[in-house]
Parts: C-alpha cells; sequence; structure tokens
C-alpha cells in the first residue's frame, strides 16, 4: 500500500459550477471530486467537463487530492469523460472516481482505458487512482472481487442513497438512522465494505448526509463510521468540513498515546531495552499487537499533520 494520504473530508464540487470549482480551492478539505455524475444534468455535462479541466489546469489546489467523478459504465457518458479529463488535465489529476461500481470487470475496463490514454499522451502510466464507489446490492455482493480488481484501487466508497433505492429501503433520509429499526441499519454494509478495503489494503470512505446545516446530526453519523475504522466521509457543504476532519482524525490525546507506545515498544525491543517482547509504559502492558494498533492511530495522525506534544524517555536501568 502506499503512502496513508489523509481523506478525512472528500468534499463533492458540482464540475457544471465554475463559482464551486474555484471556491473549492480554498477550502480545508483533505480531498476535492469535481463531479460530472450527479451533481450534473445530462446536458451540463459536455460543460462540465472543459470547466474541470480549466480548474485542473489553473492550480491552486494545494495538497489537496484532486478527484474526478465521472458518470458510471451504463451510460453513453463515461468514455468521453475519461478521455476528455485525462488528455485535458490528466498531470493536473491524482484520481478517477467510478459510481455504481457492479463488478470488477468494471474497474478492469477503466484501469485499461486509463493506460491506452496514459500511454498515448506521455503520462506515467499507473499514476492516477481510482475510487470504487459501492452503490447497489451487486456491488455490495462484489465488493472483495472490486477492491482486488486494479492495482490502481485506493478507495472503496458506501454511496448510501441510491444503495437505499438499490434494496427498497423505507426511508427518505439518507445515511441516519431511522426510529423504526432498532439499530443502524447501515452498519453491515460499512462493515462489509470496511473489511473489503481493509484486505485490500486501501482506505475506506463513508458517503454523505444529506441534511447540510444539521452539522450536529452530521457529526453523529460520521462518528459511528469513524469508530468502525472508516479514514473519511464526503462532505457537501463548507460547513461540514471541519466537523469530518476533527472527526476522522485521532484526538490528540490518543495520537500522543499512539507515538510513545511506538517509542516505548522500539526501546523494550532494542538491546539497549533488554530486548523483551513485552514492556510497561506507565500502568499498561504493551506488546507486538500494542504496536500494531499504535501504527493504526500514528498513520492517521501524521496523515493529518498532527504534531506531538509529548516525548518518550527511556525508564532508567
Amino acid at each position: 500500500m502506499a503512502e496513508l494520504r489523509s481523506r478525512r473530508s472528500n468534499l463533492a464540487v458540482p464540475g457544471s459550477n465554475p463559482r464551486f470549482l474555484e471556491k473549492a480551492k480554498s477550502l480545508p478539505a483533505d480531498q476535492v471530486f469535481l463531479d460530472l455524475e450527479d451533481a450534473c444534468a445530462p446536458l451540463a455535462k459536455p460543460g462540465a467537463r472543459k470547466n474541470i479541466v480549466a480548474a485542473l489546469n489553473e492550480g491552486g489546489w494545494g495538497s489537496k487530492i484532486r478527484t474526478v467523478r465521472v458518470n458510471d459504465w451504463t451510460t453513453e457518458w463515461t468514455y468521453r469523460d475519461v478521455v476528455e479529463e485525462l488528455e485535458g488535465a490528466g498531470a493536473e489529476l491524482d484520481c478517477l472516481m467510478l459510481p455504481k461500481v457492479a463488478d470488477a470487470a468494471q474497474v478492469k475496463a477503466l484501469d485499461l482505458l486509463l493506460t491506452q490514454i496514459e500511454k498515448s499522451n506521455g503520462l506515467e502510466v499507473g499514476r492516477i487512482g481510482i475510487e470504487a464507489q459501492i452503490e447497489t446490492a451487486q456491488g455490495l455482493i462484489n465488493v472483495n472481487d472490486i477492491a482486488f480488481a486494479s492495482d490502481r484501487i485506493e478507495t472503496i466508497i458506501f454511496g448510501p442513497a441510491d444503495f437505499m433505492a438499490s434494496i427498497n429501503m423505507k426511508s427518505l433520509v439518507v445515511g441516519a438512522l431511522h426510529p423504526d429499526y432498532p439499530g443502524d441499519p447501515f452498519h453491515h454494509i460499512l462493515m462489509t465494505i470496511l473489511m473489503a478495503a481493509r484486505a485490500r489494503g486501501v482506505q475506506a470512505i463513508d458517503g454523505p448526509f444529506l441534511q447540510v446545516r444539521d452539522v450536529p446530526a452530521f457529526e453523529e453519523v460520521a462518528r459511528r463510521s469513524a469508530m468502525l475504522g472508516f479514514d473519511g466521509k464526503w462532505v457537501l457543504h463548507p460547513g461540514q468540513i471541519d466537523a469530518a476532519n476533527e472527526i476522522y482524525a485521532p484526538s490528540q490525546e490518543d495520537y500522543d498515546h499512539a507515538e510513545l507506545i511506538l517509542d516505548a515498544y522500539g526501546w523494550a525491543t532494542s538491546e539497549a531495552g533488554g530486548k523483551k517482547g513485552s514492556a510497561m509504559l506507565g500502568d499498561e502492558m504493551i506488546d507486538e499487537a500494542s504496536r500494531k494498533m499504535a501504527l493504526v492511530i500514528a498513520g492517521k495522525g501524521r496523515a493529518a499533520g498532527m504534531s506531538r506534544t509529548s516525548a518518550f524517555t527511556p525508564p532508567e536501568s
């Protein structure tokens, strides 16, 4: 797996709106995805392709991951989306997001098309990643094969609205709990996506929460998938960005503790530390399993640009 890139907040930006494209450059989202799919009416898609190419080539995106969501393979727009975006701004693009992925063959088809365009335009072959969005029952059943379909896969994403329609869920509230269900109706879906992503060694991203002005409700939903281990969540409004960045990063206390575990275990297993397989960190016993858990939290903190506020001091012998 490539070095972890922070994707706590994934901002959706309609490709048909040049003003929104420009504003997105200044917002503190980890990733932007410039949308050619649901956010663009059919008649607006050709113009949106040109808007996105221009916005990417103008620069000013800072360290954000720059992604374009193309239309799904069942439409007439997909191949033109891919060709125009890569030929127009391939050097400025990090990933393509493929919606409504039904099976591994659709990912492989996108990979082949990307490779041909990269070769014919002098772009580095394989650099542009693929983000696979799971939005149907068929996609969820095939998510393990989808995750392993291409070396380009970087994220597996849950698309709740289309998924709810796909399984005939009796609700119009996207991404939230329902009072008629004594639990979380999305738990199995999220865990299935998470397991596929982790088995493949890539990131898992939760989908959007549509009540964009209700930030406390967004935070409640986000905390659930963050607790499971998801790396980030879609944001549809600038007001959701800060909440996502905070929720999908470790707390300062957890980040400091993880770094201390890594230092303490590294010292304990060294010659100077006595080559021990376990050690005490304060009142806590740590071992190899502790190191693995700490690596996850420390990795998320480092990717989010966090700084330590404590340092490890080896115990006196």
